[in-house]
């Protein structure tokens, strides 16, 4: 390997582990603010003789945390690779955040509302709501991977 790849192979993984962290941050705060404001009122007001509903216990917290994790590898490696092949603009992060969020909320939800444990309209609430998260995740991507070229 010459010396510039090998310079640019390091400022890649360099570039992929910023934007990790970065999306860390915000995928973090979008999902807490998600669940907070709008799932779990949701999901309370669904089954209101059920208190043990959506609670935001520490074993709650500590199972989105793991959640979360998975999701921001994920994502982020997913952006990371379709951005590095379709190009670095708006328009191919805006795709891959669609794919994105229809593959993994879209099945998510669309399994939850199938075994009856939601009402169909709950999708149209969360489901934006996580497009909205992953195309600033895939925007975050795009920006550094410019920033690191």
């Amino acid at each position: 390997m010459t010396s510039a790849s090998h310079q640019s192979v390091a400022r890649s993984k360099n570039g992929f582990w910023l934007a990790l962290l970065l999306n860390f941050i915000w995928v973090n705060l979008s999902e807490i603010w998600r669940y907070l404001v709008v799932v779990r009122p949701m999901i309370q007001a669904i089954f209101p003789a059920q208190a043990d509903k959506a609670p935001f216990t520490l074993p709650v917290f500590m199972s989105w945390s793991v959640w979360d994790t998975w999701l921001i590898f994920a994502a982020t490696g997913f952006y990371w690779l379709y951005l590095n092949w379709a190009g670095l603009g708006m328009k191919q992060a805006l795709i891959a955040a669609t794919a994105f969020t229809i593959t993994v909320f879209g099945l998510l939800w669309l399994g939850i509302v199938n075994m009856g444990l939601l009402p169909p309209h709950f999708i149209w609430n969360a489901l934006p709501l996580a497009w909205v998260e992953q195309a600033v995740a895939a925007a975050i991507v795009s920006w550094v991977m410019r920033q690191k070229a």
